[in-house]
């Protein structure tokens, strides 16, 4: 597992220890122990790594095979219906109804959470305008869009103003104007309303744009957690473009000791200490092969994901070979094929 070590803030919002659910022979969540401080954290992780098995775990939905799991220090085993009080839970699946208008569904959200529910209707009106449904809070919920049913999922989660909101997937469906709306509106909650966000979600570019601390999950086990900003730090890359002899500067990079990932001319290669440019340009000079551009690789969300799995000992050129997601091409001075992979 990959940690960045040096943590120093001791009031963590969620925190398991070797925490397991299994369901018969079949591991869901295997020995995982975390520790997720205030802010804003994004769940990453292929389907079926446990995601919604540890969403379930945490609201005390479902009971916990061992380990130990407190949220708020409180007790997943013991409190889930103290723990669900402080905590908006906006799930991945449908769960409105249909038949209900937008307005009372919310305030019976409320009013299950124990609300007054004169207190809960007004609260409604509120947490409706906010997610941007002010106009349509008296249609019915059937009647909705997919971003105005996504929209009304994040106000039922917000209606008891929460210490934790849990989103899974909640740009799943939208299109460019609605998933820049529920960004803004999550962020805003973060920053602003002070609430704390654990946010699953298959798009690299919404987590790395909400949040500044990730999990990753794999298979039921955590393979990493901390700051995205030194998780990047483990892998630094040089990305080079290539003309001539690639194949042949590939291996003599190798040769080198140098962790080299290639696709068509372009490679990038991990990079050791100040010296590897030279190193690099040597290699390209004793094979006949002439380096076009040369740079520093800014790391992404995506590349970190891919470096992890490599490290489990997975070949994938992009995110969406293990999440449920489609490749986006990226405006690179790369080949069509590495812009189609999603590099």
């Amino acid at each position: 597992m990959v940690q960045v070590q040096g943590e120093t803030l001791s009031d963590y919002v969620i925190e398991t220890s070797d925490l397991v659910k299994s369901y018969g022979p079949h591991v869901a969540l295997d020995s995982v122990s975390l520790k997720i401080t205030p802010g804003a954290t994004g769940l990453l992780g292929p389907n079926g790594a446990g995601k919604s098995t540890m969403f379930k775990s945490l609201l005390g939905l479902i009971g916990i095979t061992s380990g130990q799991g407190k949220v708020f220090d409180l007790d997943i085993r013991t409190q889930g219906p103290a723990i669900r009080q402080r905590i908006g839970y906006m799930p991945e699946y449908e769960c409105l109804n249909p038949g209900i208008d937008a307005i009372h569904q919310v305030a019976y959200s409320g009013e299950l959470l124990g609300m007054n529910p004169v207190v809960s209707m007004q609260r409604a009106h509120e947490v409706l305008e906010y997610v941007g449904l002010r106009e349509q809070r008296y249609r019915e919920i059937g009647t909705f869009s997919t971003g105005m049913r996504q929209a009304a999922k994040l106000a039922t989660a917000l209606i008891h103003d929460p210490d934790l909101i849990i989103a899974d997937e909640p740009t799943n469906g939208l299109d460019t104007t609605a998933r820049d709306f529920m960004l803004n509106t999550l962020e805003q909650t973060v920053t602003i309303g002070q609430s704390s966000l654990l946010m699953a979600s298959h798009l690299m570019d919404d987590v790395e744009r909400i949040c500044n601390r990730i999990v990753m999950l794999h298979k039921g086990k955590l393979i990493a957690q901390g700051k995205i900003e030194d998780l990047k730090a483990i892998d630094q890359e040089i990305e080079i473009h290539s003309w001539g002899h690639s194949s042949d500067l590939e291996v003599e990079l190798k040769n080198r000791g140098y962790n080299v990932r290639r696709t068509g001319r372009v490679m990038r290669i991990v990079k050791k200490d100040e010296n590897s440019h030279n190193d690099i340009l040597g290699a390209a000079a004793k094979t006949g092969s002439q380096i076009r551009r040369m740079q520093d690789h800014e790391a992404s969300l995506e590349d970190l994901f891919i470096v992890i799995m490599e490290k489990l000992g997975y070949s994938i050129k992009s995110s969406s070979d293990l999440l449920a997601s489609g490749p986006s091409a990226r405006k690179v001075d790369a080949p069509l094929e590495m812009k189609e992979a999603g590099i």
